[in-house]
């Protein structure tokens, strides 16, 4: 019995400080609404000058971000960078050989050509003669005084000796026929050079024929075989 009246007799709560808790939290909502209705006011009054600040204020943030950090694009082509060429070496001037150094060519002996105009004088001749037949005359002897070299018919001008087939005597048959073979022996008796006397006809070619300086019509004119050119005939034949 006892404790169901302390129960009975809580103290109830005080009715001045439950009204101002109420009236306290009640106006707090409506002061925040009425400051913001003010202000929207306010805001909307002076809305032309107000704009312009706002729209000044993200063009002037952005420009200074893209003054800052510059934009990168995906697709932009990497930067190629030029490399520096190297330079060319240059080489130093060859030094200047001495005098002693410098090569001097050596003069050559200028040949002289016989013009077409002015055959060769001399020649030199050498082969293995014998006497002509009746096939090509290439080297062979006619007679005493003419015979063929490599085909073309030489006539011993400083000298003139009997041919076997107009001889007029035995005696003169004789000294052609030794004349013949004594000029057998001296064309191969070794080389030998021919000096042209004069032009060529069909008679033959004029030339002077010799070895060692010695001349073959005077060796046959000294051997009692040949005359001087345009002496008198028959000398060989008695009267």
């Amino acid at each position: 019995m006892a404790k169901t009246a302390t129960r009975g007799r809580r103290k109830a709560p005080a009715r001045g400080k439950s009204k101002a808790r109420s009236g306290g939290g009640g106006l707090l909502p409506w002061m925040v609404i009425g400051v913001a209705a003010f202000a929207g006011i306010a805001a909307y009054d002076n809305w032309k000058s107000i704009k312009p600040m706002l729209s000044k204020q993200p063009a002037v943030a952005m420009r200074e971000s893209a003054e800052t950090k510059p934009a990168i694009r995906r697709d932009a082509p990497p930067k190629q960078v030029a490399l520096a060429a190297p330079a060319p070496k240059v080489t130093p001037p060859a030094q200047p050989l001495p005098p002693a150094a410098i090569p001097t060519p050596t003069a050559q002996p200028v040949k002289a050509t016989p013009s077409a105009s002015s055959p060769a004088t001399l020649q030199t001749g050498t082969g293995a003669f014998g006497y002509c037949g009746q096939g090509a005359h290439i080297n062979c002897v006619g007679d005493g005084g003419v015979f063929w070299y490599k085909g073309e018919k030489i006539v011993i001008a400083d000298m003139e000796s009997p041919v076997a087939d107009r001889a007029r005597c035995d005696d003169e048959r004789r000294v052609a026929f030794a004349a013949k073979l004594r000029l057998l022996s001296l064309l191969n008796a070794g080389p030998f050079t021919m000096n042209a006397a004069g032009k060529t006809d069909p008679a033959g070619a004029p030339r002077v024929v010799s070895r060692d300086g010695r001349s073959f019509g005077v060796q046959l004119i000294n051997e009692g075989l040949a005359h001087k050119p345009g002496a008198a005939g028959g000398a060989w034949c008695a009267a």
